[in-house]
C-alpha cells in the first residue's frame, strides 16, 4: 500500500482530496498538512512515499517545501498539485526535484494513476499542458539563457541514438519498465541507458532528463 501525505492549505480541497484517496485500496492517506513547513515536518514524522503537494501556500510554499523534502529526507517522492498559470513554479519545483505534477481539476482516477506511475519509479509530466508551459515560458524568455543556447545542442551530440530515444521516453514521463517495453530492451539495459546519457548531459537526475527532453524538444522531433 502506498502511503500519502496532502499538502493544501485550502481545507476542503486538502480534505476532500484525502477523503477520496483515502477510498483506494492501493492508497493510504496517512497525514495532511496546510502548508510548506508542516508538509517538511509531517513528512519527517510520517515517512510517506509518496506528497501530492500544493504548489501555491502562504509562507513556506510548495517549492520550497520540495527542496526541504528533497534535500533531507531519502525515498520520499513529490507530486505537485497545480493550476496552468503556475508555469514557472511548476518548473522550478521539478528543477528541485519534484517528480511530476497534476492541474487540481484532473479526475481523481487520473491522479491515483501518476501516484502509481510515480510510486513505480515514473514522472509525470502532461506532454499537452506541458508543452502549453514551455510556450508561455519562451516567451517570457525563462529559458532563452546564454548557457541554455549553445551547450544543450553540443551537449545532445554527445548521445547515442539509443539513449535519444531514452531521453524522448523520459519525456514523457515513462518509468524504466514502461521505457523497456516500449522499445523492447530489458529494463536493465534502460537503467545503463539512463545512467550514460544522465553523466552525459551533466544532469543530477531522471527528473532532470525529463525536464531537459521536453525543454529541447526531444519529445517531438524524434
Amino acid at each position: 500500500m502506498i502511503k500519502i501525505v496532502v499538502v493544501d492549505d485550502q481545507p476542503l480541497i486538502r480534505d476532500g482530496l484525502a477523503t477520496l484517496l483515502g477510498l483506494r485500496p492501493e492508497l493510504e492517506v496517512i497525514g495532511t498538512a496546510g502548508d510548506g513547513r508542516e508538509a517538511f515536518e509531517k513528512v519527517k514524522q510520517l515517512n510517506p512515499d509518496i506528497v501530492l503537494m500544493d504548489i501555491r501556500m502562504p509562507g513556506t510554499n510548495g517549492v520550497e517545501a520540495t527542496s526541504l523534502i528533497t534535500q533531507n529526507v531519502t525515498g520520499v517522492k513529490v507530486l505537485m498539485l497545480t493550476t496552468f498559470k503556475d508555469s514557472e513554479l511548476i518548473f522550478e519545483a521539478l528543477e528541485k526535484g519534484a517528480s511530476g505534477y497534476l492541474l487540481k481539476d484532473m479526475p481523481t482516477d487520473t491522479i491515483v494513476k501518476a501516484i502509481l506511475t510515480v510510486h513505480s519509479g515514473g514522472i509525470v509530466l502532461p506532454p499537452d499542458i506541458t508543452a502549453q508551459m514551455l510556450k508561455e515560458l519562451k516567451k517570457s524568455k525563462v529559458f532563452e539563457t546564454p548557457s541554455d543556447q549553445v551547450e544543450a545542442p553540443k551537449l545532445l551530440e554527445e548521445l547515442t541514438e539509443r539513449e535519444l530515444e531514452v531521453l524522448k521516453q523520459l519525456g514523457y514521463g515513462h518509468s524504466n519498465k514502461e521505457i523497456a517495453g516500449i522499445l523492447f530492451i530489458t529494463e536493465g539495459t534502460v537503467k545503463n541507458h539512463v545512467s550514460s546519457l544522465i553523466n552525459k548531459l551533466e544532469l543530477r537526475d531522471r527528473t532532470q532528463a525529463a525536464i531537459f527532453a521536453v525543454r529541447y524538444g526531444i519529445t517531438t522531433f524524434l
